[in-house]
C-alpha cells in the first residue's frame, strides 16, 4: 500500500475498519459519536464528497491523515500513514511520501515521541475518574484493580485519564471527555492458565463484564480497536473455546464472522446477553443503575 492509494482510501470506510459507523446520514454528510472521546451525542462529522471530517468537540479536523494522528497519537505523517496502512494490514515503503535524509526523519520521530509528554502512571485514586466511571456502572473497587491513572502534557495542557495497560506498554485512555490512546496502540491479553478466553471490543465492556460477575478465572483478550483483530490471532489459536462480547452493530458482526471462520464452534457467540444494546456496558448502565 503506497500513500497514493492511502490518500484515496474514503474516511467513512476507515472508520468502519476501527468499528465506528454513523449515527445519521444525510447526503453526502455523517454524523458519528467521535471515535476520539466519550459521547451521548454525535458530533463528529464527516463529509465523504469532499473527504473531510471536523470533530465540533474538540474543533479539530481534516482529512484522512490527520485522523489517523488523532487516533494514533503521532504527528509524523509517515506514522500517520503507517497506523492507516496496518489497519487495513498493509505496510508503508520507508521511501514513501516526500523524501528526507536521516536527519529529518531522526527529527520527526523525536517529535512524534514528545506529542504526549511528562507522563506519568499511577495507582487510580482520582474522584473525577472514579466518579466517571461509577457513571458507566464500574465501581471504585474493579476500576482499581484492572486500570491506571495516567496524566499527562499535551500540546502544552495537561490532562488526566483512566488508563488501561496493552502488550506493548501503551494505554488506552478514557474520560468524561476523551477517548485517545498512549502510543503504541495494541492489544490486551490477561492469562490465568485457562483454556477459554473472553474476547472484547473495547475495556469498558471487559469491566462491564467484572461488574456483572461473569468471570470466573478464565483468560481474557481486548482488541481496543476491532481493526487490531488480526494480532489477536496468535493467542486465540491456542484456545479451545473463545467467547466473544462484541458490539451488536456492523462492525461487531462482521468481526464475529471473521472469527467464526477461522475457529469454528470454539466461537461462543454472548451477545445474546444484552440483546437490545449496543453493548455489554450499555446493557449493564440500563439494567443495575449505579447508586447515587
Amino acid at each position: 500500500m503506497d500513500i497514493e492509494m492511502i490518500r484515496g482510501i474514503p474516511i467513512e470506510e476507515f472508520l468502519s475498519r476501527l468499528g465506528q459507523e454513523p449515527v445519521r446520514r444525510h447526503g453526502d454528510e455523517c454524523w458519528y459519536l467521535s471515535p476520539c472521546r466519550e459521547e451521548r451525542t454525535p458530533s463528529f462529522h464527516v463529509n465523504t464528497r469532499k473527504g473531510v471530517w471536523h470533530d465540533f468537540g474538540t474543533g479539530h479536523g481534516g482529512d484522512i491523515f490527520t485522523l489517523a494522528g488523532e487516533l494514533s497519537g503521532c504527528d509524523g505523517f509517515m506514522a500517520q500513514a503507517r497506523f492507516i496502512a496496518g489497519v487495513y494490514g498493509g505496510t508503508i515503503p520507508e521511501y514513501a511520501g516526500q523524501k528526507k535524509g536521516n536527519k529529518g526523519i531522526r527529527a520527526e520521530k523525536r517529535k512524534e515521541a514528545s506529542r504526549f509528554e511528562e507522563v506519568v502512571r499511577s495507582p487510580l485514586y482520582c474522584n473525577v475518574l472514579l466518579g466517571y466511571l461509577k457513571g458507566r456502572g464500574i465501581p471504585a473497587e474493579i476500576a482499581r484493580a484492572e486500570c491506571e491513572e495516567v496524566r499527562f502534557r499535551l500540546y502544552g495542557k495537561r490532562y488526566f485519564a483512566v488508563g488501561f495497560r496493552n502488550m506493548s506498554g501503551g494505554y488506552e485512555l478514557r474520560s468524561r471527555f476523551m477517548k485517545w490512546c498512549l502510543p503504541p496502540k495494541d492489544i490486551s491479553v490477561i492469562r490465568n492458565g485457562s483454556l477459554t478466553c473472553n474476547l472484547f471490543e473495547g475495556f469498558i465492556d471487559f469491566l462491564s463484564w467484572k461488574v456483572l460477575g461473569i468471570s470466573r478465572g478464565e483468560d481474557y483478550l481486548v482488541l481496543n480497536s476491532v481493526a487490531l483483530l488480526e494480532r489477536s490471532f496468535p493467542y486465540l489459536d491456542h484456545y479451545g473455546k473463545i467467547r466473544c462480547y462484541m458490539d451488536n452493530d456492523d462492525a461487531g458482526k462482521r468481526t464475529l464472522a471473521v472469527l467464526r471462520k477461522r475457529y469454528g464452534d470454539r466461537i461462543d457467540d454472548c451477545s445474546d446477553l444484552y440483546a437490545g444494546c449496543k453493548d455489554l456496558n450499555e446493557y449493564l448502565e440500563s439494567n443495575f443503575p449505579p447508586e447515587q
